[in-house]
């Protein structure tokens, strides 16, 4: 075998064995996109979700009114905070506990206050994040090796978009003369898919291989102990003498968690209040949070619950620069912050995306097999024997006499 056909040799090992890495590639893609509306799907599949109004002019509960109706027809249970999925048309999240100790997440009907479920420990939602996000590798010691292995991608994905940009010359021209062959073959179709996919998912792959180049970041500085955040330690817990008592000695009743939210609405302008966990014991603060003008962060207070005063905030304009950016990642990773056309347009584009690989993988897989066919004819006929001399000679004659015969 020549220096130069091993050197093909060697290029068409290295050609199959990057397969694996186009499939990876292309699972997580998938993962990511069903990852977005897993929990929608859920809603779909399970009736217990939802935030069936029971009437048309049905109007939705206050948080105190919502806890007040379970405790009427729970007596026994203790509520905690109460949670506003992103999407109205979700039940309410409440974390209860049964008086065996038991602790469980119940769906919440927002209109009638009446407990429709419990929420599964492990559901399909948690299971498309985990594959997505680390492949279900376990946390042992900080960050597991496959949030490192997915979140890798970020880079090389970057890459191949700034690298796809330059190959393809005035790729601009793919918005306004979009070409899409049907009728000249798969090869011709899934190229220019490739091509068109990834024009018109340039923003798309710009924000999601940021995102998870960061994902990356993450994970090195918090297995490095190193924090960005600015956040001074919350004062959640209250002095002994700082408790007011009744008369009998035991501790003052809180205010009203309609009341609390009011008073975090007064110092947050703007705030739509998404959670709100009453006190824990007698010697803890009310939280309340929920997004405002900005919708990629939350905005959280902590108030005195019996006499109102806020302990403490975490604002916006209490983030620097770094953590104004930082704590953006997620939602713009996920689309999990403007309800759900926000997560239809990610989902969208993930599925593209996703295509746009399949394409990727497909055109890779024809060429290097059709590359490998013709090296395996190659070497065929170089390792067929040579006629000799003698035999070609003893074939002159009768090639020349033939000649003569058909002449005449």
């Amino acid at each position: 075998m020549s220096k130069k056909s091993r050197s093909k040799l060697w290029f068409l090992v290295h050609s199959w064995l990057a397969l694996p890495i186009w499939f990876f590639v292309l699972i997580v893609c998938v993962t990511g996109t069903l990852a977005v509306v897993s929990k929608e799907i859920m809603w779909l599949a399970n009736p217990e979700m939802r935030a069936n109004p029971p009437s048309n002019d049905a109007q939705r509960l206050s948080f105190e009114q919502v806890r007040n109706t379970i405790r009427q027809n729970e007596p026994d249970l203790h509520i905690g905070s109460i949670i506003q999925p992103d999407g109205e048309y979700f039940a309410l999240n409440a974390r209860v506990t049964y008086p065996d100790g038991r602790a469980v997440v119940v769906y919440v009907n927002p209109f009638t206050g009446i407990i429709q479920g419990t929420t599964p420990s492990f559901d399909f939602r948690f299971f498309t994040r985990a594959l997505h996000g680390w492949w279900l590798v376990p946390f042992t010691s900080g960050y597991s090796w496959g949030w490192y292995l997915v979140s890798f991608l970020g880079i090389p994905m970057l890459v191949s978009l700034i690298t796809g940009l330059v190959v393809y010359k005035k790729f601009w021209k793919g918005f306004f003369k979009p070409t899409l062959r049907f009728n000249q073959g798969s090869r011709i179709f899934w190229g220019d898919f490739h091509r068109l996919s990834g024009i018109w998912s340039i923003w798309f792959i710009l924000v999601i291989s940021i995102t998870g180049t960061w994902f990356l970041i993450q994970a090195i500085l918090g297995d490095n102990q190193i924090s960005l955040s600015s956040r001074a330690p919350a004062a959640s817990i209250l002095p002994h003498n700082a408790v007011p008592l009744t008369a009998d000695g035991n501790p003052a009743p809180t205010i009203s968690l309609d009341r609390a939210v009011q008073i975090a609405q007064e110092r947050i302008p703007g705030l739509e209040a998404s959670f709100i966990s009453p006190p824990s014991n007698a010697y803890s603060n009310m939280n309340i949070g929920g997004r405002s003008w900005y919708p990629l962060m939350f905005q959280t207070a902590e108030i005195n619950p019996y006499t109102g005063e806020i302990a403490s905030t975490h604002l916006l304009s209490d983030r620097n620069k770094i953590e104004f950016v930082t704590e953006s990642m997620r939602p713009l990773h996920t689309g999990d912050f403007g309800g759900i056309w926000i997560k239809l347009i990610w989902a969208f584009f993930g599925l593209v995306l996703s295509m746009m690989v399949l394409s990727g993988l497909l055109i890779w897989t024809k060429r290097t097999a059709q590359a490998t066919l013709n090296a395996l004819k190659r070497e065929a006929k170089a390792a067929r024997p040579k006629a000799s001399p003698a035999s070609q000679a003893g074939h002159r004659p009768a090639m020349a006499s033939e000649t003569a015969e058909n002449a005449l």
